[in-house]
C-alpha cells in the first residue's frame, strides 16, 4: 500500500507557509505604535496602556462575510471581502463608542488559492489602515471535506477601546430623534437570497440587468462601508469633543446634551431587529420609511424576487446603514453636519414610549 501524505489528504502546508510569508509586508503596514510583536509570533501583542483614558473599557466584536463570498467568487471580485469584514466589525464597536485597536482574521478554504488569499488579506489591510487598527494576527486553514470545492470562509474579530463614562448608548429616551445615514448597498446581508436569485434566473453578474446603471456585480459587491469617520465628525460638532481615540458624548453639567445618545448599525434583521438593541426598556421607535429612497439595488431585488416590502425591511438595510439617535432639537444640525461630511442623511423618525419598531409608512 502506497504511503499517504498530508498533501494527498488535501492540505499543502508548504503552500500555506508561502502564502502567509507573502502577506507579511501588507500586514506590517497596519501596525500601530502599540503593537509589541513581530510577524510569526504565536499570539499578537499590543500595549494595554491608555494614558489619555481614566477608565478604559475594551470592546470586542466578531462577524463573518457569509454567503457574499459565493457572489464574489462568481464575479471574480474578492478584494472587497477584506473591507467587508473589517468595516462590519468596526461599525459594531463604534456603536458602543469604541475606537478600533486591532483586528484578527480567520480564513478557511477547501483548498487554498494564493491569489484569492492575497486579494482578501490586501483588502483587510487597506481597511485596517483606514480605521487605524493593526492587523494583529490571524489563522489560515485548509479544510477539505468541511468546505465544498472552490469555497472559502472569511471571519474577523476586532477589539477597540472606549472611556467608560462615554460608552454609548447614553441618555436615550422618548422624544429623541432618529437620523438615518445612507448605506452603499447590501453591505454583508441578504446574499443567500441574492445567490438563489442569480442561479434561478441565470443572471449575468457582469451585465446591468436593467435600471442599475452599473453591472450587477458592482452593485452587489460594493464593500460594507465604515461609519467611523463621519461619526467622529458628527460627535466633534455636537459635543465639542476633539476627534481621536476617545469616544465622544460629553454632557455639560446642568445643560441638556445635544450630543449623540446612541448608534444602531443596521445589519441582518434590518431596522426592526437592530434599533431595539440600543433602546432601554419601555422605549420604542416610530420610523418613516418614506423619509429616504432605497438604493437601486434594493429596488431591483424587490422587483425581481417579488419579496414583500415588509419582509425586505426586515431582511435588508434598504439603504439606511446607520441610525444616529440624537436629542430633540439637534437633529437639523446633525443632518447638516453629516451632509457636510459627504454623507446622505435624513430625519427618519423618533423614539416613543413603548417597545419595538413601528413603521409609520
Amino acid at each position: 500500500m502506497a504511503a499517504l501524505t498530508y498533501r494527498d489528504a488535501g492540505v499543502d502546508i508548504d503552500l500555506k507557509a508561502e502564502m502567509i510569508e507573502g502577506i507579511g509586508e501588507l500586514v506590517k503596514r497596519t501596525f500601530t505604535p502599540g503593537v509589541m510583536h513581530e510577524l510569526g509570533a504565536y499570539g499578537g501583542m499590543m500595549s494595554g496602556l491608555f494614558p489619555h483614558l481614566k477608565e478604559p473599557v475594551l470592546v470586542a466584536t466578531n462577524d463573518g462575510v457569509g454567503t457574499k463570498v459565493r457572489t464574489a467568487v462568481r464575479a471574480g471580485k474578492v478584494r472587497g471581502l477584506g473591507h467587508d469584514i473589517v468595516n462590519h466589525c468596526v461599525n459594531d464597536a463604534l456603536v458602543q463608542g469604541a475606537q478600533p485597536l486591532f483586528f484578527l482574521d480567520y480564513f478557511a478554504a477547501n483548498k487554498l488559492d494564493a491569489q484569492i488569499f492575497q486579494e482578501v488579506i490586501a483588502g483587510m489591510c487597506e481597511a485596517c489602515r483606514l480605521a487605524g487598527a493593526a492587523l494583529l494576527g490571524g489563522e489560515t486553514a485548509e479544510m477539505p471535506g468541511v468546505y465544498a470545492a472552490g469555497e472559502f470562509d472569511v471571519v474577523g474579530f476586532l477589539v477597540g477601546v472606549v472611556e467608560k463614562a462615554k460608552i454609548w448608548p447614553r441618555h436615550v429616551g422618548a422624544g429623541d430623534v432618529l437620523v438615518g445615514v445612507r448605506s452603499n448597498g447590501l453591505h454583508t446581508n441578504g446574499f443567500s437570497l441574492v445567490n438563489r436569485l442569480i442561479e434561478r434566473d441565470a443572471l449575468d453578474v457582469h451585465a446591468d440587468p436593467g435600471g442599475l446603471g452599473e453591472t450587477l456585480a458592482d452593485a452587489l459587491l460594493r464593500p460594507h462601508r465604515s461609519y467611523l469617520e463621519p461619526v467622529r465628525q458628527l460627535a466633534h460638532v455636537l459635543d465639542g469633543q476633539s476627534p481621536g481615540i476617545q469616544s465622544p458624548g460629553i454632557q455639560s453639567p446642568g445643560i441638556q446634551s445635544l450630543g449623540i445618545h446612541a448608534l444602531a448599525h443596521i445589519t441582518g434583521g434590518g431596522i426592526q431587529d437592530n434599533l431595539p438593541r440600543v433602546l432601554p426598556a419601555g422605549v420604542g421607535a416610530e420610523v418613516d420609511r418614506a423619509a429616504w429612497t432605497p438604493n437601486p439595488i434594493f429596488r431591483f431585488l424587490l422587483e425581481r424576487t417579488g419579496m414583500a416590502r415588509d419582509e425586505a425591511y426586515h431582511v435588508l438595510n434598504m439603504g439606511c446603514g446607520l441610525i444616529v439617535v440624537v436629542a430633540r432639537g439637534s437633529e437639523a444640525q446633525a443632518v447638516a453636519t453629516l451632509r457636510e461630511a459627504g454623507e446622505e442623511a435624513w430625519v427618519i423618525g423618533r423614539l416613543v414610549a413603548g417597545e419595538g419598531v413601528r413603521f409609520t409608512r
